[in-house]
């Protein structure tokens, strides 16, 4: 198949990506009610929102010849990721190799090989996550072999400058409303840069903050210390080359603990969320909580709840002290749909160059 094919391909599977619902949630908190705005998601391709990074990063890369079809994919993930590349890889005829710890889910693992693609896992005495990332490196050496490296990959941030954030900013504005505060949880760090660069450009004022772990401080201590902690797919030991802190609002700490319970509850009331939308959730509380109430708190639902079965979200957890989510309730949720324009994103032309680089 020939590039030209490729990406004609790849424009007919362009209706599988984006324009994904954006979820109101309506909870009580101390006695205060709250309504928090969450993109839901797992309606894309493979079920999460990193099918956007896959799709965005391959039809350009395309563009300019820096992937030929046959050519081997390799990427290093937390799962998400690796899910996408693996899914859509395969739908354009190419081998994906997924390198990655082998600490996460069960499901992360299985529907990578579902889709075809081969997964090498690395323990903590092999290196971990950095030990991966050195894995892909070197593998990327050989030829044939195309590495996205979505840690430092602009196209990333652009896929979410591009549609995840002008998707939930005209879904609000049909709602008469406009996004007063923006958290999500940092794994690569394109989703809250992308949504930051965004309203800066369009002149709306929303800090946008990063989220992660309180129990692993990575973003808060520069790196220095890496804790552990059970919210897969953020807070991957170090900091990526993506996040730039001073174009960001301050750092949003949850617990794990905290974030489970949340999820959990969001789950028994009919909506199919993983655990960082838990700790996004309550990232997105605690912004309200603290000088935000009655704004527009808006998040991410990063992925329904399949792959996350063998994990915490289907266990007991304990209750501790201090804990937001057992001071919350969680009173329903109103789905309101994007519409598909007829022109989107994925089929602008963008000059050559660094994509940091442009004025978007």
């Amino acid at each position: 198949m020939t590039p030209e094919l490729q990406l004609q391909r790849l424009h007919d599977l362009g209706s599988m990506f984006c324009h994904t619902p954006l979820v109101e949630v309506t909870c009580r908190h101390r006695g205060r009610e709250h309504r928090i705005f969450g993109k839901y998601e797992g309606f894309n391709f493979s079920g999460s929102i990193k099918d956007r990074v896959a799709f965005f990063v391959l039809k350009y890369s395309y563009e300019r010849g820096l992937i030929k079809p046959g050519d081997e994919i390799v990427e290093v993930t937390s799962g998400n990721t690796g899910i996408a590349f693996a899914a859509l890889g395969r739908a354009l005829g190419h081998p994906v190799h997924i390198i990655m710890p082998d600490w996460l889910s069960a499901e992360r693992y299985a529907l990578m090989e579902l889709y075809g693609a081969t997964v090498e896992k690395v323990s903590r005495a092999e290196g971990g996550f950095l030990g991966s990332l050195e894995r892909a490196r070197e593998r990327a050496k050989r030829p044939g072999v195309f590495y996205p490296d979505q840690f430092s990959n602009e196209f990333n941030v652009l896929a979410h400058q591009l549609t995840t954030a002008p998707e939930v900013c005209a879904q609000l504005a049909s709602l008469g409303r406009t996004a007063s505060v923006f958290v999500a949880g940092v794994g690569t760090g394109g989703t809250v840069m992308g949504f930051a660069r965004h309203v800066r450009s369009r002149g709306i004022h929303c800090p946008c903050h990063p989220l992660e772990p309180a129990n692993s401080p990575t973003l808060t201590t520069g790196g220095k210390k890496i804790g552990s902690h059970r919210l897969q797919g953020i807070s991957d030991e170090f900091i990526p080359a993506l996040v730039k802190l001073d174009e960001l609002a301050p750092i949003v700490g949850v617990d794990d603990g905290d974030s489970i319970l949340l999820a959990q509850q969001l789950n028994r009331c009919g909506l199919s969320v993983g655990l960082s939308t838990g700790a996004n959730f309550l990232g997105a509380l605690k912004l309200l909580e603290s000088g935000n109430a009655g704004g527009t708190a808006v998040t991410i639902f990063c992925d329904s709840a399949v792959k996350y079965l063998s994990t915490g979200l289907c266990r007991s957890e304990p209750l501790r002290e201090g804990f937001l989510s057992t001071e919350t309730e969680i009173l329903g949720f109103q789905i309101h749909a994007s519409r598909r324009p007829a022109e989107s994103p994925f089929n602008q032309n963008f000059p050559a160059g660094n994509p940091a680089e442009w004025h978007i």
